[in-house]
């Protein structure tokens, strides 16, 4: 295998691929990246066997082939190269030659015949996303993801399709049992039976998508095969495999007689939560907030380093609530949401707050106190 192929496009397509790669080393063949040259197109391949990622890019071929070599190590050697053009070939045994301008290197790579097998892709059965809509929902629910191994079936996003006053809406559900985080956006096309049936996403692979959501902006493709969602954006195909559990019913958790409603300043309350947060204790940041007509209190203490208390201008009419929460989870909350107005709503001291922006019904957070 031969060709060439600039200093910049070989390094993005390497960079893409660098969180994909099993970097536990259980198997040596998955930190190496599949590396084809075919029909004028550079393919790059990369998966942890969770989680899998290809890209095309267009290519000067002098030779068709394939190889695998370690992911970290060339992407280490190609961003430190001058920006000429490269030569990349391969030689007998599967050893790799690189030349860029004065430059040569040597690299052991690996038998393409270990690196597992990725799915041929047809656009059978796609539906399809805005980027922008899935970036929304993504960063709207993703901070909520539980980080317990043990709770297998909440290390994801569950995501869930339905046909609602004829309108199909695709709904965005992540919780650690503390909080809850839920988006949901009107969308175009069938749903599938998988989304109407309700699948979780897996944690990495929300990253994964997350990132190539950020780059330009262009329609995605989605579509399923064998317990397996594919994501098709542009010249890139990730593949992940769902989580295989039960999603709890989280409606069950969504209060339903929270009639006492605070509405306050999203940047006001963010940056009080961030002062106050300073003196709270670094495991549980537990702050305590004072509600009453005209105004919400917010105030920290710990014996250790002292206390603070700051007053905020809001709108309540109601009787008074003290409630204690964890300010790491409301500003989590404040930092996804852009209005300039948010709305609490309150039952009593001791139930979980809803968070929205004011007057929007497409995202919610449930946050549970702490106990003292």
């Amino acid at each position: 295998m031969e060709f060439n192929i600039s200093k910049e496009s070989f390094t993005r397509a390497l960079q893409k691929i660098q969180s994909i790669v099993e970097k536990r080393n259980t198997m040596p063949i998955l930190s190496n990246a599949l590396i084809e040259a075919s029909d004028g197109l550079l393919y790059i391949t990369a998966t942890d066997l969770e989680v899998g990622m290809k890209s095309a890019y267009p290519v000067s071929i002098a030779k068709e082939g394939k190889i695998t070599a370690s992911a970290k190590k060339l992407y280490e050697i190609i961003k430190e190269l001058s920006d000429e053009e490269i030569n990349f070939s391969t030689k007998e045994n599967d050893w790799i030659e690189i030349k860029c301008g004065k430059a040569q290197f040597n690299i052991v790579g690996l038998s393409p015949d270990e690196f597992p097998y990725f799915p041929n892709i047809n656009n059978n059965n796609f539906i399809t996303l805005n980027n922008c809509l899935l970036s929304e929902m993504i960063e709207k629910t993703s901070y909520a993801i539980c980080n317990d191994e043990t709770k297998f079936n909440l290390n994801g996003v569950f995501a869930k399709a339905s046909t609602e006053d004829d309108r199909n809406i695709i709904r965005m559900v992540a919780t650690d049992g503390h909080r809850l985080s839920i988006a949901e956006k009107e969308f175009e096309g069938t749903i599938s039976s998988e989304l109407e049936k309700g699948i979780i996403f897996p944690k990495k692979g929300i990253y994964e998508l997350k990132k190539i959501l950020e780059e330009e902006n262009c329609d995605i493709m989605l579509g399923f095969m064998d317990n397996s969602a594919i994501i098709r954006k542009d010249n890139t195909i990730i593949v992940m495999r769902l989580i295989d559990g039960e999603f709890p019913d989280y409606t069950r958790v969504i209060p339903s007689a929270n009639d006492k409603k605070v509405i306050i300043s999203r940047e006001a309350l963010l940056h009080s939560l961030r002062r106050m947060a300073i003196l709270s204790s670094e495991k549980f940041k537990g702050i305590k907030f004072d509600v009453q007509d005209g105004g919400i209190e917010i105030s920290s203490s710990n014996p250790e380093l002292g206390d603070a208390r700051e007053e905020q201008e809001a709108t309540y009419n109601g009787t008074p609530l003290s409630v204690r929460f964890n300010a790491r989870y409301l500003i989590d909350v404040l930092n996804v949401l852009d209005d300039d107005q948010v709305e609490l709503d309150f039952r009593d001291d001791l139930s979980p707050v809803i968070m929205r922006s004011e007057g929007k019904e497409d995202f919610m957070s449930v946050i549970m106190p702490m106990r003292v």
